[in-house]
């Protein structure tokens, strides 16, 4: 039976998918399988402007990259229709074979994706949507994040089985983690880290909450650091004035790739439900997610056992507001103590792996090679 992707049989595919860091790792399943069923094709990644890096350290899936400028609808970034013309005429001139929305459950979405004139079009559709001519599926509301892409794929005709996580380093990545460890001291061995930021307050459980479990891990003996970006030294701050045992304060201190490197030498991540969280998954280091006011059916990671996560789940759950109106019961409801003691149970269990060799991979120049050129066309 010919599939979609055989009638197709496209050499030029845009990808849409304009969102953050766990977003868009959680769409690396889909893009493996994408690219392993079309080696030879040039795939395009539309996504935010931030995600250029990203296109960049999956060369092995992404040939290149475009930044959306921003539309009504699009709020991860300002809603400005200033150069949305334009950008639309620069993916006409592209001419794709195929575009993909990757970015969510239909809409607006689908739309701005018919406008790029592809010949073909996939995607996913709502209730009651009458989608643009194409292949566009249900969105199946009921599944984790990175196996809904994989459905779509499937129905392309792409052979999409595994939806692990991934997160390539690069020899950069290595060197500069290797000089973070160096300056701070720091002990892959005994070392928890404890990110205490998310993109939205109300995804964020208490500065003081993150400050008393660090608190009692390294009375146990764990070396503490706090991670966080530039923008989060203050809240990182907070949680480093709060403890009453010494940590390192690294915030503002890792790239991405660093960060990563950081994780995959760590022996627990404790964290809220954001990026990081997907980080670990992909480098396979165990963690404790306090995840306040996401869906955690949709945004878990898939292994539970190396990933323990932890909600409350009042009425008004989940939630779209940035600041919680209603006192933040899904945060406050998870205790210190429940926290560390899953935060224990996971470091024994990172203790026990490692003494059977079982630990995250090896990191010593461990990146992935570029991808062979096969001749398709480059952009």
């Amino acid at each position: 039976m010919t599939t979609f992707i055989d009638a197709v049989a496209p050499r030029r595919i845009a990808v849409f998918r304009a969102l953050q860091l766990g977003d868009l790792l959680c769409s690396v399943p889909a893009l493996r399988a994408l690219r392993a069923a079309l080696p030879d094709a040039h795939i395009t990644l539309i996504g935010l402007p931030w995600a250029r890096a990203f296109a960049a350290r999956y060369a092995e899936l992404i040939d290149a990259f475009d930044a959306f400028p921003g539309a009504r609808g699009f709020p991860e970034q300002a809603e400005d229709e200033a150069h949305l013309s334009a950008f639309v005429d620069a993916m006409r001139a592209r001419r794709f074979d195929l575009a993909i929305q990757l970015h969510g459950s239909g809409g607006i979405a689908n739309a701005l994706v018919a406008r790029f004139g592809a010949r073909a079009l996939a995607g996913f559709s709502q209730p009651g949507e009458t989608p643009p001519r194409g292949l566009f599926v249900p969105w199946p509301d009921t599944l984790p994040e990175p196996e809904r892409y994989n459905v779509l794929m499937r129905a392309m005709g792409v052979d999409a089985a595994s939806a692990a996580l991934s997160f390539p380093l690069t020899p950069e990545d290595v060197d500069d983690y290797d000089a973070l460890a160096a300056r701070h001291g720091l002990h892959p061995e005994r070392l928890v880290l404890v990110h205490p930021g998310a993109q939205l307050p109300s995804r964020r459980w208490p500065a003081d909450r993150f400050a008393a479990v660090a608190d009692d891990l390294a009375a146990d003996g764990w070396q503490i650091a706090v991670t966080g970006t530039a923008a989060e030294v203050e809240l990182t701050a907070q949680v480093v004035g709060a403890m009453v045992r010494p940590a390192q304060h690294l915030a503002g201190e890792t790239s991405l790739g660093s960060l990563a490197a950081l994780v995959a030498h760590a022996r627990l991540v404790v964290c809220n439900d954001t990026g990081l969280s997907h980080v670990a998954a992909a480098m396979r280091t165990r963690s404790v997610v306090v995840a306040s006011g996401s869906d955690t059916r949709r945004w878990a990671p898939l292994d539970h056992d190396r990933h323990h996560v932890l909600a409350d789940w009042p009425a008004c759950r989940p939630c779209m507001f940035r600041d919680c109106p209603y006192g933040h019961p899904c945060a406050l409801n998870i205790g210190i103590e429940s926290v560390a003691a899953h935060a224990r149970a996971q470091l024994r269990h990172a203790a026990d792996a490692s003494a059977f060799n079982d630990t995250s991979p090896p990191l010593s120049r461990a990146y992935a090679e570029p991808r062979p050129h096969h001749g398709g066309p480059r952009c």
